[in-house]
């Protein structure tokens, strides 16, 4: 068995040791919207989700918890933290479970950001050439993947329109990975509003959606098509459930399709946004 990496505790205060704490109460709170949107905080749960926080926006980590057997395991997170200048607390076990039971020994409590509304989507689309559009995700656990893989795709911004679910809610903050700490994440905007900027930028409006005409593999392998993917490109995303809205639908220039060629009925959202996203972002390389 590996020995536990001895940690330098440095300017540390006294371990957190009571569970029934105001500070305690105040960080388990913001599980809730209300408490979230009341305080302009959300929290991040998770070592991998923090250790990209910390690394990446360190501007907007308000406090940093840790157990004393989580930070032997993750020094390089209490190290970064140190480095940035962040506040730092040592927990006892009781009180990482009274604020979260999803931490599993590294929490941080984060300052929501400017990312709501006209200005922030602007300032998100400024050189832009591939955007993923969730017009009514409901899933967190969808959301977050969707953020996550339209990191991996190189996207330069996530727009989660209104009616789409809380960006900042745990579940997606978990389900992002840490992505959502590393691209632009929108909210606050409507669907003519979203699409009048992605217009204004000069991005090419496509819908994924089983109605389409055009099927992501015609759409790869033809030169007409092709060029639709390689352009600069914003994807709209439906609904779990019902996929995309008339209304959206209506305002893509093209619709594509991802065929099923086994017995699945569908496809989840979240794969369907992965593959669309990496057909463009190789269409856009080559």
């Amino acid at each position: 068995m590996t020995p536990a990496t001895p940690i330098d505790y440095d300017d540390a205060p006294q371990i957190l040791d009571n569970p029934t704490s105001q500070r305690v109460a105040r960080v388990a709170g913001l599980a809730r919207r209300q408490a979230r949107s009341k305080h302009g905080r959300f929290l991040v749960e998770g070592p991998q989700g923090v250790r990209e926080a910390v690394r990446w926006a360190p501007e907007r980590i308000l406090d940093l918890y840790m157990t004393e057997s989580a930070a032997s395991r993750h020094p390089g997170i209490w190290a970064e933290a140190r480095a940035a200048g962040l506040y730092r607390h040592l927990t006892t076990a009781e009180v990482m479970a009274a604020m979260s039971t999803d931490a599993q020994g590294v929490l941080a409590v984060a300052a929501m950001g400017e990312s709501s509304g006209a200005d922030a989507l602007a300032r998100a689309l400024e050189g832009a050439r591939l955007v993923a559009v969730l017009t009514g995700a409901q899933d967190p656990g969808n959301a977050g993947t969707i953020i996550r893989a339209a990191d991996a795709a190189g996207a330069d911004a996530v727009i989660l329109l209104r009616g789409s679910v809380e960006a900042t809610s745990p579940k997606v903050v978990r389900s992002t990975a840490g992505s959502l700490f590393h691209l632009p994440v929108i909210t606050g905007v409507g669907l003519e509003e979203a699409i009048g900027a992605l217009r204004a930028v000069g991005l090419t409006i496509l819908a994924a959606d089983s109605r389409g005409d055009t099927d992501i593999f015609e759409a790869e392998g033809s030169a007409a098509a092709g060029g639709l993917l390689s352009a600069p490109s914003a994807w709209l995303l439906g609904n779990e459930a019902h996929g995309l809205a008339p209304e959206a639908l209506s305002r893509a220039d093209t619709v594509i399709s991802i065929p099923i060629l086994g017995r699945a009925e569908s496809l989840n959202v979240a794969t369907a946004a992965a593959l669309c996203l990496y057909a463009s972002a190789r269409a856009q390389r080559a």
